[in-house]
This record gives structure tokens, sequence and C-alpha cells, in this order.
């Protein structure tokens, strides 16, 4: 098996040769303070983690090609700097919102998720029943640019593929906080929700539109639905306002998906999910991730509670993989279970932060490596 064919074995409950090691990535600090500890520069570091826990990984040989399909604002808003005083910018965003940033950081960093940056909205773009029909306009899915120019080639390529493809979308509750803010989309939800059902069709039916002029030329291996919609303890809006406005969508592009034959249909989301798995079951999600446990998810609880009704990945505590020592030993005894269970592939529960140590990541990875049997 490779790499492809061990994750879709394992997240469809089958059985894997060897459940595959795939995580987040580490931010831009925690590669930094890797390359202090020991971690070579120019060395790809998951090449590099493997070599040196002595695990002859099996990395995918095929050379990887993005997807090359933007299902974001075509134009975007022109990224510029409004004011700097006091150790902040005040900027303008690809997404056209007023955001200040520390300037220890650039405008960039709020297009690409480098590394962990804090932000202070001040405005947002659609405010108005006006501003969203100007919004609008910048989602035509018949836009040329909507497809990379070799997409034809990258089709072929994918043919042969070994490794994991995955068409990226944003959920409702995702593309409309970023259009309206959370606590003005949160506000409309209860003074117009008509705003709020006008908005989800319009972009119900673009993402539509979209993975039909996709998977027309290419089944991907997973749809993965980007929402992050719950805080710490609960989440950010209550199952019966995400039943009205959220799940209709959900059900729809899974049933597309799964009409055109893509395997898996995922669902990220940060925060504590259990009062919405349900929903995500009934919409006909599959999978979902990052499990983070900080906020209260435990993937053995969750086993319990779902079953084999959907799959897992991430579940590795990052605090753990701070403390390191017995601390993190303990946080992979408790996860082998569900591992042995099928239906998760650990990794961390996010972005892996600057605290984790190279030493520290080292021996998550011997004992990652143990339990998904590459050592």
């Amino acid at each position: 098996m490779n790499e492809r064919e061990r994750f879709l074995a394992t997240v469809q409950f089958g059985r894997p040769d060897r459940v595959p090691m795939m995580t987040m990535g580490p931010r831009e600090s925690t590669l930094a303070r890797w390359h202090r500890e020991g971690l070579p520069e120019g060395t790809p570091w998951r090449h590099e983690l493997f070599r040196q826990i002595g695990v002859d990984y099996d990395f995918p040989r095929q050379p990887v090609h993005g997807l090359g399909v933007d299902f974001r604002m075509i134009p975007q808003f022109e990224e510029k700097v409004l004011e700097h005083r006091d150790g902040h910018y005040l900027v303008q965003d690809w997404m056209g919102n007023i955001t200040e940033i520390s300037d220890a950081f650039d405008v960039t960093y709020i297009r690409e998720a480098r590394d962990f940056v804090t932000r202070k909205w001040h405005k947002f773009p659609v405010e108005t029943r006006a501003d969203f029909d100007a919004m609008k306009a910048r989602y035509n899915p018949d836009d040329p640019a909507r497809f990379a120019p070799d997409f034809a080639a990258r089709v072929k390529a994918w043919r042969e593929r070994d490794y994991v493809l995955t068409a990226t979308v944003s959920g409702p509750f995702w593309q409309l906080r970023e259009w309206c803010g959370f606590e003005p989309l949160c506000m409309l939800l209860l003074d117009d929700p008509a705003f709020v059902e006008e908005m989800c069709a319009f972009w119900s039916d673009f993402v539509q539109a979209m993975l039909e002029r996709l998977l027309d030329r290419v089944v991907v291996d997973q749809v993965r639905i980007n929402e992050d919609m719950a805080y710490k303890g609960k989440s950010m809006v209550s199952p019966a306002m995400a039943r009205r406005h959220l799940l209709p969508l959900w059900t729809r592009w899974a049933a597309t998906a799964r009409h055109a034959g893509v395997p898996v249909m995922d669902l990220d989301s940060d925060g504590k999910i259990d009062l919405l798995i349900p929903l995500w079951i009934e919409a006909g999600i599959q999978c979902c991730d990052p499990m983070e446990v900080a906020a209260g998810n435990d993937v053995v609880a969750l086993r319990a509670r779902f079953g084999r009704r959907i799959a897992f990945t991430g579940g590795i505590d990052k605090r753990c993989m701070a403390r390191g020592g017995q601390d993190l030993d303990d946080e992979m005894a408790r996860l082998a279970p569900v591992v042995r269970d099928g239906g998760f592939v650990p990794g961390c529960d996010h972005g892996i932060p600057h605290d984790v140590s190279w030493t520290n990541m080292l021996q998550l990875a011997r004992r990652w490596a143990e339990m998904t049997g590459w050592a």
C-alpha cells in the first residue's frame, strides 16, 4: 500500500497494512526552533524526523501536484497597510477586512497561516445587503482564473498519484463569518435569519457549481469543509441553528461528492464539537478533525459514543507534546486502542506550536511509529 491507499483504508475502517503517519505541520516559529535544536536547514522536516528515529517511512514517490482550483473571491481585495503606530499595523486584508496585527508580522501572515498571529478586526466587508450584492460579483464559478492554466496536465499526473488529493472548501459558517464578522453574524442569526438564509443559498450554489466543474474532471480523494465553528467549551451556534442554516449545505455537497465517487467527506472545526458530530454524520460527513484535546475532545470517549459512524484525524494533545516525557508517553498509550479499532489517523490536534521541542517531536515520532505499525 502507498500513503494514499493507507489513508483511505484507515478512515473508511478498512484494513491498511499500516496506519499512515500524517499530521499538521509546524508553524514558522516552530520550524525555526527545530533548526536551532538539530533539524538541518534545507531538509524536509518529515524526512529528517523519520531518519533520526530509524523508520523507513514510505513517502509518496510521485511529484505532488496541488489542486490548482480557487474557491476564493476573484478578484481579491488589495492588501495594504492603512496605518502603522504603537507597534501595530492597521491593514486591509485580501478578504476586505480592516484588521489590526502586530508589526512583528506583515500583511501576508493574514493570507498564509505561517504562524500563530493574533488579530483584531475593526470592519468587515459585508454589513448590508448592498455590500453582499457587491460581494457576489467576486464569486463567478465560470471565471477562467478559477482553474490553473495547467489543470489538464495535473489531471493526467493524478492518475498515478500515491498521495491524498484534497479539495478544500469554506463551509457556510466559515464563509459568512469572513464576510460579516463573527459577532455580526451571530446577531444576524437572531435578528435577520432571512438574510443569513440568502447568503447561505448563494454560497451553496457557488460551491455546488465549483464542485460539479471540478469533479467532472477529476475525482479527488476527499472533500474537506473548513468550518471552525466551536469554542473551547461549546459550539459557536446552537445545533438547532446549525440544523436550520448549515446542515442543508453540508448535505448537498456531501451528496454531490458521493455521487461523483469521492471516497471521503471531511469536516474541519476547532473547538468542542461533540454536539455537532451528530449533524455531520446526518449530512454524510465521514471524518472530522483536528479533535483538539484542550477543548474537551477525547477520541476514546467519542469512539465509544459514535462507534464507527465517523472517523477522526488528529487528536494528540499538543500540550503533552510540549511537556514530553511520561506525559507524552501516556497520551500516546491513551490513544492506542482507537488506532487499533480503525478509523483514526493520529496527529497533532492542530498546527504544531513553538513550545514543542525537536527532542519531544522525536519522542512523539517514536511512539507514533510504534502505535501505527511502522516500528
